[in-house]
């Protein structure tokens, strides 16, 4: 039976150094990919990916690369949080209201 390959995440750091590396080495970046473990193709591709838009590269799992839309995501989370803690409040001034009698 085949054992099931994993597949394997980098941080943003590791891709960063990766890169910057591929970029100020002497080394070809087939050679670099070689002596990190990962396919030359994938560095590449990040590489490619770092030299149009360095700051909001590799933004991670769930986040999105324009950092506008991220802040807008992230507001909209917190006002549906403060929705759901304010209709909590409102049914419990609700019970807490009623005459006992």
């Amino acid at each position: 039976m085949e054992e099931k390959q994993t597949r394997r995440r980098f941080s943003k750091e590791f891709k960063i150094d990766a890169v910057e590396l591929a970029l100020r080495s002497d080394k070809s970046v087939v050679e670099i990919a070689e002596e990190l473990g990962i396919r030359p193709e994938l560095l590449y591709r990040w590489k490619s990916e770092y030299k149009a838009q360095k700051q909001a590269s590799f933004p991670g799992s769930g986040h999105l690369k324009d950092p506008e839309a991220e802040e807008r995501r992230k507001l909209e989370r917190e006002l549906q949080s403060v929705k759901e803690e304010r209709d909590i409040l409102k049914k419990a001034l609700a019970v807490f209201s009623r005459n006992p009698r």
